[in-house]
């Protein structure tokens, strides 16, 4: 068995690229695989070394000033130390609400930290060593209080996980391998992560006018590398939203249709093909941002059914996005 003292770290402390849970249809069971609740968030990394703590996102973006009541909670961390977790903004009733995130100022008397794994402890690299001893480690190794949480793990049952889910209403379950090493940057299946409500991220590729800004955004997702047309979302907006989303859009407009299956022969059964005559109507953008959708189902031909925009997603990259349902 390894020790849990790792290897000591060679280079300067600084960000380390986050693993990533690959979307599965079905989790996996089994003695080797521990459950967690998908938090709702942010994903944000915590540095602490000599100068102080700073915050990363998940794409190394800096979040210390806007979250500073989350570093200042992390100052006891011991120096030389990087934690990963989930900034989640709870609601009234306790539950992760993504909507107070929007505005991190207003937000923060709701705004905590759930931290569920550990790199660095005290300047020697972690990542090499099974998840079930890095949690040993974490457990021990920070001052957890209101703001700073360690997340909660179950070894299951997967059923019993489910159905907890779903009776509070919460997005979704990771499921990890205990014996599973941090590997920065990827995302290799030994974390893997299903949405128990029908809601994914999606990329959006062009935009209808109409009103005080968007009628309508046009979504895909990314398959064998090309971005793949899967709906037109009208519904979910007001006012405030429409006109949000056209003032981030329309800086990215472009000539070309970034989506490689239209135009379609015709609108088919659930009427979302996108035909040569609707796709007059609309206004293509560079794939660069990303929104989360509600929806009912996928239909045979890979479209979905009654989709419902619920907000801007600028903490996830597009070329990450696929078919998770």
């Amino acid at each position: 068995m390894r020790s849990q003292t790792g290897s000591r770290m060679s280079n300067r402390l600084g960000f380390i690229p986050t693993m990533d849970c690959l979307p599965v249809e079905k989790l996996p069971e089994g003695t080797g695989w521990t459950y967690e609740i998908k938090l709702d968030g942010y994903r944000i990394e915590a540095v602490r070394d000599a100068k102080g703590v700073t915050l990363y996102s998940r794409k190394g973006n800096v979040f210390t000033q806007k979250l500073a009541h989350i570093a200042e909670a992390l100052e006891s961390t011991p120096k030389d130390t990087v934690c990963d977790g989930e900034v989640v903004a709870l609601g009234k009733d306790g539950r992760p609400d993504f909507n107070l995130l929007q505005n991190i100022r207003s937000a923060q008397a709701h705004i905590v930290y759930y931290v569920f794994d550990i790199l660095v402890h005290e300047g020697r690299d972690l990542t090499r060593l099974p998840l079930s001893e890095r949690r040993q480690i974490l457990s021990s190794a920070l001052e957890f209080n209101d703001l700073i949480r360690l997340s909660v793990v179950s070894p299951g049952p997967l059923a019993k996980m489910v159905s907890f889910v779903k009776a509070h209403g919460l997005e979704g379950i990771v499921a990890k391998r205990a014996d599973s090493h941090y590997q920065p940057g990827l995302r290799t299946g030994s974390w893997v992560k299903q949405r128990v409500n029908t809601a994914q991220e999606f990329v959006i590729g062009g935009y209808v006018p109409g009103g005080p800004g968007v009628d309508s955004i046009i979504i895909g997702i990314y398959k064998d590398g090309a971005l793949q047309y899967v709906a037109r979302v009208r519904a979910g907006f007001v006012p405030a939203t429409r006109r949000k989303v056209f003032e981030q859009i329309q800086r990215l407009k472009i000539a070309k249709c970034p989506f490689s299956n239209v135009p379609e022969k015709t609108a088919g059964r659930w009427g979302q093909g996108l035909t040569a005559e609707k796709m007059n109507e609309c206004v293509w953008v560079k794939p660069e941002m990303v929104a989360e959708v509600e929806f009912l189902e996928w239909t045979d031909g890979d479209k979905l059914r009654h989709a419902k925009f619920v907000r801007l997603r600028d903490d996830k990259d597009p070329q990450d996005i696929i078919r998770e349902t």
